[in-house]
């Protein structure tokens, strides 16, 4: 049985969050939260604070059994991208752009 989490609009970027999506995807639910929370990387609170969601998820609506998870897929997204004005010099100004992305994660009972 698949259980799914989604996050939408989290202010990271997408690069930074693939960054630790790659580190995690296929390892079991321990070993991506011992991963998770000794990761110094901001996208690695992030991400945890998701997959503790998808295991609650899986726990709560499925009644599977946490010790058989693995993290089956993460999907990171670019999401909408805020944009921002500083002045500078002149009467000028420089577009600052906040990127956002989505993420997905996907748990499954078994190996893979």
């Amino acid at each position: 049985m698949e259980t799914r989490a989604y996050l939408k609009g989290t202010r990271l970027s997408p690069q930074k969050a693939a960054l630790v999506a790659d580190q995690i995807r296929g390892k079991k639910i321990d070993e991506a939260l011992d991963f998770l929370n000794f990761n110094k990387q901001k996208g690695s609170a992030i991400i945890k604070k998701l997959l503790e969601s998808a295991i609650a998820n899986a726990e709560n609506n499925n009644n599977s059994d946490i010790d058989k998870l693995s993290v089956k897929s993460i999907i990171v997204n670019q999401g909408m991208r805020l944009k921002r004005m500083k002045p500078r010099a002149r009467g000028r100004a420089d577009r600052i752009i906040k990127p956002t992305c989505h993420i997905e994660i996907v748990l499954a009972e078994g190996d893979k």
